[in-house]
Formats: C-alpha cells, sequence, structure tokens
C-alpha cells in the first residue's frame, strides 16, 4: 500500500481517480437535475455519457496506479504512461460535459462539422489509451516474471 503513496505515476492516478469520481458524483447530480426538469423523466444523452465516463475512468485510474505502482520500469516511463492515459481520460469527461452542456446531439460524430479533426482525435487517443496501458502492463509482466 506504501508503494502506492510514494510512487510518483501512482500518486498521479491515484489524485486523478479522485477528481474523476467527484466530477462522476456532480455529472450525477447534474443528470438527476435534468431528469426532474424533463416531461419524460430522460438527461440529455450526453449528461449520461459524462457521468457514467467519469465513474468509470475513477475505478480505471485506481487500477492504473496499481499497475504503475508493479511496474518493473523506471518511475519516468511509467510517469509518461499513466499521464497519456489520464489526460486522454479527462479530455474525453470535459468533451462530453461539453455535449451535455448543449444538449444538441445524441451522436456526436454523425452531426460533426469536422469529421476527420474527429477521427484524428480518436486515432491519437486509442494509441495513447491502448500504448500507455501497453507500457504499464509489460512492465507489470516484467517484474512479475522476475520475481
Amino acid at each position: 500500500m506504501e508503494t502506492l503513496l510514494t510512487n510518483t505515476a501512482s500518486c498521479i492516478a491515484l489524485s486523478a481517480s479522485g477528481i474523476f469520481f467527484m466530477t462522476g458524483l456532480l455529472t450525477g447530480l447534474w443528470k438527476y437535475m435534468c431528469i426532474r426538469k424533463n416531461a419524460e423523466r430522460e438527461a440529455p444523452h450526453y449528461v449520461n455519457t459524462a457521468h457514467r465516463a467519469a465513474l468509470m475512468y475513477a475505478f480505471s485510474a485506481q487500477l492504473i496506479a496499481v499497475f504503475a505502482a508493479l511496474s518493473a520500469f523506471p518511475v519516468w516511463l511509467n510517469t509518461v504512461a499513466v499521464i497519456s492515459l489520464l489526460l486522454l481520460f479527462a479530455f474525453a469527461i470535459i468533451h462530453y460535459i461539453q455535449l451535455g452542456l448543449t444538449s444538441d446531439s445524441k451522436n456526436s460524430l454523425k452531426d460533426s462539422p469536422d469529421i476527420a479533426k474527429d477521427y484524428l482525435i480518436l486515432n491519437v487517443l486509442a494509441v495513447a489509451e491502448i500504448g500507455g496501458f501497453s507500457v504499464l502492463l509489460l512492465g507489470f509482466f516484467v517484474r512479475l516474471l522476475s520475481a
């Protein structure tokens, strides 16, 4: 447990987890207020998405913290991997909140004014998330196999 608090990458991930979880709680309140005001008792699509994503990423950040703490790789490499993951998680949550505030869309790609830009962002997101976690997972297995 102490490793989670003394490892830079893990501390960053746990801090992000707390921020994401609080964001999930606040977007949950927002969702509830939308439901109360809506005649069909529904919240806008991206309000729901922002709420669920924030909660999901909060727990994902805890998992990332554990893998970062257990990785055999240098702290600087784990920290870069963690930050790449968490920044993109944060950008996704912010994007969903922005879409929820407008309530203009149920499909941001279908309604996109610049689909090429959106696909580029999604490609970067996929590479950073999968690449970042691959570093942590590989570091975990290296440590596990060397033990």
